[in-house]
């Protein structure tokens, strides 16, 4: 589905979510990862601060509504930010882990994938990742699905 037209149809219900839209993909698996928050098993997400600024970004607001791209750029969901904090990456709590809903949802399993993901990303962008490096977390509900 288009992302206009599943905004169109939440918008019937939920007029006060406005015209601005915000899509984006999930960025390492973004069909697996999409799936995971329409099955309730994906509450939560992460980034990297440092990339906001490098792509010139707003951060994400609570109470904001996002839609969730599958890897064809195609509409899956609609969420709304619940929760948003920011940390040094080494500070992620196994609790955010879990509710990212990936692998075994360990912290363990997390930060293998996400310390070289970062990593990559911020040589990418010229910058150096570190332990310290803050992680923007992200806490959702699932609140529309076509």
């Amino acid at each position: 589905m288009k992302v206009q037209a599943l905004w169109n149809e939440y918008k019937q219900i939920n007029p006060a979510i406005g015209d601005e839209i915000d899509a984006w993909a999930f960025g390492a698996e973004p069909d697996l990862l999409a799936q995971l928050v329409l099955d309730g098993v994906k509450t939560a997400t992460a980034s990297a601060y440092d990339l906001y600024e490098v792509d010139n970004e707003p951060l994400p607001q609570v109470g904001s509504y996002d839609v969730i791209l599958d890897s064809h750029d195609e509409a899956v969901c609609i969420i709304e930010i619940t929760k948003v904090t920011i940390v040094p990456f080494k500070e992620v709590s196994a609790e955010h882990a879990f509710k990212e809903g990936e692998g075994d949802r360990t912290l363990t399993w997390w930060r293998s994938v996400h310390q070289p993901l970062f990593r990559q990303w911020f040589i990418d962008c010229g910058l150096v990742f570190t332990e310290d490096s803050p992680v923007v977390l992200e806490e959702f509900r699932l609140v529309f699905t076509p």
